[in-house]
C-alpha cells in the first residue's frame, strides 16, 4: 500500500478514465478458451467462420479478463483498492476477434461510504470497451471498495 496515489475521496462521480488498450492475438484467443470457454467458434477458425460471428472470436469472459487487466495496471494498481462485492450487469455487444485493439474506458456513477465500515467507501462504475472502429463491444457496470483516507469522516448512513 506504499505506492497509493488514489483514496476514496478522489473519486467523483462523472469522473473518467481512460485506461489503455490490448490486442488480443489468434493464440491468446484460443489458450484462454481452451481453458475457460472451450466453444468450437473460440477455438478453430472454421468453427468460427460457421458461427453467428463470422470468424473466430474470443470468448467473452476473455474480453472481461483483458478489461480487467487494463483496470488493474491503468489504475487499480495506485488505489487503495479493496476489490469489489460484485457487477451489476454485463453486455458483450459486439464480437472480439484477433488483431482488435481494444480500449478501455471507466467512468465513475455513484460513490457512497460503506455503511458498516467507516474506513471503507464504495463506487459504482460503468466499464466500456471500444475496438480499433469506435464500436463498443463490452459494457458493464459494477461497485469497487475503497479505503478512505480519512476514516474519521466517515458519515454513518
Amino acid at each position: 500500500m506504499a505506492n497509493i496515489k488514489y483514496y476514496w475521496e478522489d473519486m467523483a462521480e462523472g469522473q473518467v478514465h481512460d485506461l489503455g488498450s490490448i490486442s488480443p492475438s489468434r493464440e491468446d484467443i484460443i489458450a484462454f478458451a481452451s481453458q475457460f470457454d472451450p466453444q468450437p467458434f473460440h477455438l478453430d477458425d472454421e468453427a468460427g467462420k460457421a458461427s453467428v460471428f463470422g470468424a473466430l472470436s474470443a470468448s467473452g469472459w476473455h474480453t472481461c479478463a483483458m478489461a480487467m487487466r487494463l483496470m488493474v495496471t491503468g489504475f487499480l494498481n495506485e488505489t487503495s483498492s479493496l476489490g469489489s462485492p460484485g457487477l451489476e450487469g454485463i453486455k458483450w455487444l459486439k464480437p472480439v476477434y484477433p488483431g482488435d485493439q481494444l480500449r478501455l474506458q471507466s467512468t465513475v456513477l455513484q460513490t457512497k461510504p460503506m455503511r458498516k465500515r467507516a474506513d471503507v467507501g464504495m463506487t459504482l462504475s460503468l466499464w466500456e470497451m471500444f475496438n480499433q472502429n469506435g464500436d463498443k463491444v463490452l459494457q458493464m457496470e459494477g461497485w469497487s471498495m475503497f479505503r478512505r483516507r480519512h476514516p474519521a469522516a466517515a458519515v454513518s448512513a
